[in-house]
């Protein structure tokens, strides 16, 4: 991956999915996880890591600083700011947390200069020196010494991050081995307001609940992954976390539509449901019941069928914008009509993976859904220029269009698409039917910032190279495609030089 605005390079701390995985330490406890959230906070932490010069080289450069890489792996304990077991291997505690023995040298005893150790220790400059870290790095420069720690423990500097804790991350082991649940204080102080918990039971839950200081009323987003939550344990965590209004529930298979029924409360206004075998028609009509003021639903549930999407009452029609229905197998055009008719106001659909949905449901979108911003019909075989057509004459509104792996798609109904003033974002990905004609009518259209053709195979070098026509291109894909030649990729260096290309 080449960035090659300002002749940088996109710094790898960040992949696509917005996750930063901290190295797993040997003894296990070095998994945690931060995940990203919202674009700007993602750009704004995805700057290279590189100390601005407002930090003397020599002061950058000592050695005998207790940090020896930013890059060094971290335990669940030094994330959270609390001490860790003696096998722990902890870089650079402070002196509540160190190893016996080992002191943490003060801002008066940090090397170099008077005026180096005043403007290593100087708030206002760290205040703003800080922002040019990744989260991985920031949890390593806390434990430098306690004047950064008590700079980078503000909340301004988590927001939009989301702590990723296993359930072996949330116990220590004592020599007797007993387990203890590990302080969440550190956590608390940052503000995190949203955490992801995988593989975790119902009594972790409840061990959770009790040992985070804000879980009661400060925790706004809970996730739950690959856990082992009953119908209990949700009426339980839903009751206690009287905050949560965002909830995720993906690969738990132990709650039943019945969990939904007893446990979902009114406030809840975000709710993602997805590989949770027990999820059906019936857990639609508790969602459809129970939350009036849901705005946004995610759903991949592989027995959902076209009754479901009746479900949603008038009040959800007003207030729900977002609606991502993936992989619902089941789902076909009479669900759509469904849809359309209960959920007129949305402005984000996905039909991803839904393979029974044809040019004739989209044609129901695209007449009755006119505040539509974002469409994903990605994983849809049945899909055909036609439905290109349908989108260009009625989405005017329209901002991303996601059509990967629709294998019907050709230059026709790219040229179709060419009309669409609107459009920034357009992903066609394995649409093994485009060709360089069809790329020609792109160059006509001036909104587009994204672009991926990944694992186009008929694209060649010639056709792509006319793509520099696009000037206000900022991001282009070109993952798997034979036309995509090394001496493509110094071209666009050269005449895209504002645009990220993704070879």
């Amino acid at each position: 991956m080449s960035n090659q605005r300002n002749g940088d390079t996109k710094p790898p701390c960040l992949p696509r999915n917005g996750l930063v995985k901290i190295p797993t330490q040997p003894n296990g406890l070095g998994s945690a996880s931060i995940t990203k959230g919202t674009p700007a906070v993602k750009n704004r932490l995805c700057q290279p890591s590189s100390v601005p010069a407002i930090l003397s080289p020599a002061l950058a450069n000592h050695s005998d600083l207790p940090i020896s890489s930013l890059a060094s792996p971290l335990s669940l304990a030094a994330l959270a700011g609390v001490s860790s077991p003696p096998s722990a291997s902890l870089v650079g505690l402070n002196s509540s947390e160190a190893s016996p023995g080992k002191e943490q040298p003060s801002p008066e005893r940090l090397p170099g200069s008077p005026s180096e150790r005043q403007l290593a220790v100087d708030e206002k400059i760290l205040n703003r020196l800080f922002w040019y870290f990744s989260a991985c790095e920031k949890c390593v420069l806390a434990q430098v010494c306690k004047v950064w720690r008590r700079v980078l423990y503000q909340p301004k500097f988590w927001v939009g991050l989301t702590p990723v804790l296993h359930t072996k991350e949330l116990y220590n082991i004592l020599p007797g081995g007993e387990k203890e649940f590990v302080s969440l204080q550190g956590f608390a102080v940052r503000g995190f307001d949203g955490f992801c918990l995988v593989g975790v039971s119902d009594l972790d839950i409840c061990e959770f609940i009790d040992n985070y200081p804000l879980s009661k009323k400060g925790v706004k987003s809970m996730s739950l992954k690959r856990s082992t939550i009953t119908d209990a344990g949700l009426e339980v965590m839903l009751e206690q976390m009287q905050g949560v209004v965002r909830l995720e529930l993906s690969g738990c298979n132990d709650f039943t539509e019945a969990g939904l029924w007893s446990s979902l409360n009114a406030r809840i206004t975000a709710l993602s449901v997805s590989d949770c075998i027990n999820v059906a028609d019936d857990a639609i009509a508790a969602i459809s019941q129970l939350l009036p003021n849901l705005t946004e639903l995610n759903l991949q549930a592989y027995h959902v069928t076209d009754t479901a999407l009746a479900y949603f009452t008038a009040k959800q029609g007003y207030t729900t914008h977002t609606l991502r229905l993936n992989s619902c197998w089941e789902i076909t055009n009479h669900g759509v009509v469904n849809m359309v008719h209960s959920l007129p106001n949305l402005s984000v659909l996905s039909l991803s993976g839904c393979s029974k949905v044809t040019d004739d449901g989209v044609e129901l979108v695209a007449e009755n859904l006119r505040k539509l911003r974002s469409l994903d019909l990605s994983w849809c075989p049945r899909i055909t220029d036609m439905a290109l057509e349908y989108i260009a004459c009625d989405l005017h509104k329209l901002e991303e269009l996601v059509l990967d792996r629709c294998v019907r798609i050709t230059d026709t109904g790219l040229s179709y698409l060419s009309t669409m003033s609107s459009l920034r974002s357009l992903y066609l990905r394995w649409c093994c039917q485009v060709q360089d004609f069809g790329l020609k009518h792109l160059l006509s259209m001036g909104s587009l910032r994204l672009l991926s053709l990944a694992g186009c195979p008929l694209l060649t070098t010639t056709g792509l190279s006319g793509l520099v026509q696009l000037q206000e291109l900022e991001e282009l894909e070109l993952t798997n495609c034979p036309g995509a030649t090394p001496e493509l990729f110094k071209y666009f260096s050269q005449h895209l030089p504002c645009c990220m290309v993704i070879e």
